[in-house]
């Protein structure tokens, strides 16, 4: 069987390194599988991307082009958006391979057109990494337009100008007449297609990414500890760049709040900064903090991950963050809010702590409950370790890949 995956980069942010992660696990597995991208940057040969230095200036120009339309939206909302309007050739260069299946990933940054996606003529699987694929532009929305339609009189206050999530979602009903068969890493997600407008009656399917565990493993956390010069005999709380404070999706005020309730309560703990470096003026959450910059190698964020006690993913809308995987194949237990996609990753007091939705006092409870006694701690990383291993290790997932591929073949 042969697999082509279409991703706008190869390793290039969370939706490209689960998709990446997941063409590892079913070469791995044995299929011929390959991808092709916009923009790679992996050094794979198994990776395919365009050839020449126009075509290669040209993919990186694209989402620059794509985001013109967003100028004329005037909206609250800042995540991105993305109409999908410029045409490319990846339609007819992938119909003329010899792929059995298309697998689709984030194909957004104008990598393919909403027409380009109907004009895909073999079997094709679409996993989703957010929202926008049954959304207008958008790519997550608290509303839910998504879910009713994309009408004149139900369109959010905070919006106005070009209503590009309409214009965006008719393009989609529109182009996309043939359903297509969806996976998602999360049940949410799964769940949010079948409530959806555009894609309530299309097949879904979930399955989790991946995640290889023989790579992904604890390192003993002392030595990890001394490796980063971090000190030894405190709890440490590990949680992602506080650049995530210009996303609300990221929730990082609401662990400010809950970092606030524990002031005083919990004297011995330092929180550990992974993505940025030390800011020109610290905010203070009460804690000594460690700023780690950017760990771009597998090594180096493993042996973060073992180094830290708990990460924290305080995230308001999430699919099912890699972050959370990682933490969880290192033994790490993961405290987080009981929404969308996150309780697909911990299992409430078993591998870690699922907080009331944005409870910020139940957050700090949890933080507070995870930290104060060092067996739980241990019984709740090895948990969290087996979790690793039952649920997204390479062989678990590229079975359920090879059965979905299997069912599109059977009912192409």
């Amino acid at each position: 069987m042969k697999i082509i995956h279409i991703s706008h980069s190869d390793i290039q942010g969370g939706a490209a390194r689960a998709a990446y992660r997941i063409h590892q696990a079913l070469r791995l597995h044995g299929l011929d599988s390959t991808m092709a991208v916009n923009v790679a940057t992996s050094g794979d040969w198994t990776v395919q991307s365009h050839k020449t230095k126009l075509a290669k200036g040209l993919a990186r120009l694209r989402p620059q082009l794509g985001s013109l339309p967003r100028q004329w939206l005037r909206t609250d909302n800042p995540i991105l958006h993305s109409p999908a309007i410029i045409p490319s050739t990846w339609s007819g260069r992938l119909n003329c391979t010899d792929a059995d299946v298309l697998h689709l990933h984030w194909v957004n940054g104008e990598m393919l057109s909403i027409p380009d996606i109907s004009k895909l003529g073999k079997p094709v699987v679409w996993t989703l990494h957010d929202m926008w694929a049954f959304c207008g532009a958008e790519h997550y929305t608290e509303e839910f337009r998504w879910c009713q339609g994309y009408w004149k009189d139900n369109r959010p206050s905070y919006e106005s100008g070009f209503d590009l999530n309409r214009w965006t979602w008719n393009r989609k009903r529109k182009h996309w007449q043939k359903p297509l068969q969806i996976v998602t890493p999360s049940q949410w997600l799964a769940d949010c297609v079948t409530k959806s407008a555009l894609m309530g009656d299309w097949p879904v399917r979930v399955v989790p990414n991946t995640i290889n565990t023989d790579i992904w493993q604890p390192f003993e956390k002392n030595l990890a500890r001394k490796l980063l010069h971090l000190p030894l005999d405190v709890p440490l709380l590990l949680f992602g760049a506080l650049n995530g404070s210009r996303d609300p999706r990221k929730g990082f005020d609401l662990l400010q709040a809950a970092l606030n309730h524990l002031r005083g309560q919990m004297p011995g703990l330092q929180l550990v900064v992974f993505g940025q470096l030390a800011p020109k003026e610290p905010i203070d959450l009460g804690f000594p903090i460690h700023y780690m910059g950017r760990l771009h190698d597998e090594l180096s964020l493993r042996i973060l991950y073992s180094a830290a006690d708990v990460m924290t993913i305080p995230s308001r809308q999430d699919n099912l963050p890699n972050t959370g995987l990682e933490a969880h194949a290192c033994a790490t237990p993961v405290i987080a809010f009981n929404t969308c996609g996150l309780p697909d990753i911990v299992e409430h007091l078993k591998t870690g702590y699922l907080a009331k939705a944005f409870d910020t006092t139940d957050l700090a409870h949890g933080i507070q409950w995870l930290l104060s006694d060092l067996s739980r701690l241990m019984t709740l990383g090895l948990a969290a370790r087996q979790r690793a291993l039952d649920k997204w290790s390479v062989k678990v997932v590229a079975d359920a890949y090879q059965n979905v591929y299997n069912s599109v073949l059977v009912n192409k």
